[in-house]
């Protein structure tokens, strides 16, 4: 096999540079997509879907929240994770608000239809909460705007959330208000009792299971996000804890 031209090592150097920065919420650049709006008849709140938010306020989230196309939602790995968005003026200036912004957090999976759907892939789709949407779009819209996104670093309220699900024999942790780039890559376990990081497993969204039987122990979690950081919070729940309970750390970054 020929080595690689000095022009294409630094196109590959330039693409993963720039795939770096993308994860790490550091881009300036805008990318092209659209926005439609749903739950015009729903509490926002409850629009939590595909991640597995009960409720988006309880979660840390508030109303501004989107369900994302399969090209942005990445299995679920996108739960949690925060776009600033703003109506594209140069495309369709008349259903545009100038110069405003809203930032949203994942929430929901927008599915494909099959048929020319806006989420089919590869569109870049954000179906947002009605309050978010008119945020940057007039009123009397036709329902769907051009608009430009950016990753950014999620601002949390708070310390990370940890929501206990699941039964004696089965145990399930819902996480959220992970600030930072707020999407979770892989999670851990650590019972009072246990020695060692137990791998946790995504089983769906922003719910992660393992098979350790986790009863009556303090319990500590490590997580590692999207963008590279690790985060350990230790004994953040206690040994007294009951499935249904949410606890949180008392910082974002310990």
């Amino acid at each position: 096999m020929s080595p690689l031209s000095v022009n294409a090592r630094r196109a590959l150097l330039w693409h993963f540079f720039f795939f770096l920065s993308r994860v790490n919420c550091q881009s300036n650049r805008w990318f092209d997509g659209h926005a439609t709006y749903y739950g015009a008849s729903d509490n926002p709140a409850t629009l939590g879907g595909a991640c597995g938010y009960d409720n988006t306020v309880h979660a840390g989230f508030g109303v501004n929240t989107a369900a994302l196309s399969g090209a942005l939602f990445r299995g679920g790995e996108a739960c949690g994770a925060c776009y600033q968005l703003k109506c594209n003026e140069r495309t369709d200036p008349k259903w545009c608000i100038h110069g405003a912004t809203v930032t949203v957090t994942a929430t929901n999976f927008c599915p494909p239809n099959n048929n020319g759907g806006w989420c089919n892939p590869p569109q870049q789709h954000f179906d947002m909460s009605m309050p978010a949407f008119f945020r940057i779009a007039r009123r009397d819209n036709e329902g769907i705007v051009p608009i430009l996104y950016q990753r950014v670093a999620c601002k949390r309220l708070g310390g990370v959330r940890f929501t206990l699900k699941g039964q004696s024999n089965f145990n399930m942790v819902m996480i959220s208000n992970v600030g930072g780039s707020g999407d979770v890559k892989a999670a851990w376990i650590k019972g009072f009792r246990t020695r060692t990081w137990v791998p946790m497993h995504r089983n769906w969204g922003a719910n992660w299971q393992s098979r350790m039987d986790i009863r009556n122990q303090r319990l500590s979690f490590r997580l590692a996000l999207v963008d590279g950081k690790i985060l350990q919070f230790f004994n953040v729940i206690p040994s007294t804890w009951r499935f249904g309970q949410t606890f949180a750390s008392q910082t974002q970054f310990p």
